[in-house]
């Protein structure tokens, strides 16, 4: 059975997080823009964005044994969990961005210049007071507050919200107010919803 089946504009995360338990997710993106997630792939174009808990731990890790990923987020948790009621957020979206964007990498740089946990780029981190993105306070201070105002803009859609943090506010706004046909957008949106309802399920 299906998890999630949608058009970007009309993704429902309170349909996922009713399960205290999820499987792998798989997602396939049309032309247009739309954005199918499915936890049983239907066929050959689905591909896989989060493979189950059993697949996704790696061989190295050992029985009992946490993947790094999760073991640098445990380390996050006190303070994501102050930043996003600071800002109105779930703390679960937060950890989600992060996991997608940095891996919880404080150092993280990107190709196209973004830093830190959020990986905000130069112009971003100026316009949220942010002085030094490697810090990781003040990197998720600058994410959160920019990710309240993409949620505002886009009335509290999250699969918008999260396009416009991954192509900018300006693209999605080009595009009619949908995800844009960009290859890296159009796996960027899923990766983090499907991270989300992770999240959100372990916290039941």
């Amino acid at each position: 059975m299906k998890i999630l089946e949608c058009i970007p504009t009309l993704i429902m995360i309170g349909l996922c997080i009713a399960q205290p338990a999820w499987s792998g997710i798989y997602a396939y993106s049309a032309a247009d823009g739309t954005v199918n997630l499915s936890n049983v792939p239907a066929d050959s174009n689905y591909v896989i964005l989060l493979p189950a808990p059993q697949e996704a731990m790696p061989a190295a890790a050992g029985p009992g044994k946490p993947a790094a990923e999760f073991v640098n987020k445990a380390q996050y948790d006190m303070i994501v969990a102050e930043i996003a009621r600071a800002y109105g957020l779930d703390g679960a979206l937060l950890h989600a961005v992060i996991s997608v964007e940095s891996r919880y990498t404080p150092n993280a740089v990107s190709s196209k210049g973004a830093v830190g946990l959020m990986q905000l780029m130069p112009g971003t981190a100026k316009q949220y007071g942010v002085t030094d993105s490697f810090d990781p306070v003040q990197n998720l201070h600058g994410g959160a507050r920019h990710l309240q105002y993409l949620l505002k803009i886009f009335n509290n859609d999250i699969s918008l919200a999260l396009a416009a943090y991954n192509a900018g506010e300006g693209s999605v706004a080009k595009h009619g107010n949908r995800i844009p046909p960009f290859r890296e957008t159009a796996k960027y949106v899923p990766q983090v919803l499907g991270f989300y309802q992770r999240y959100q399920a372990e916290s039941l």
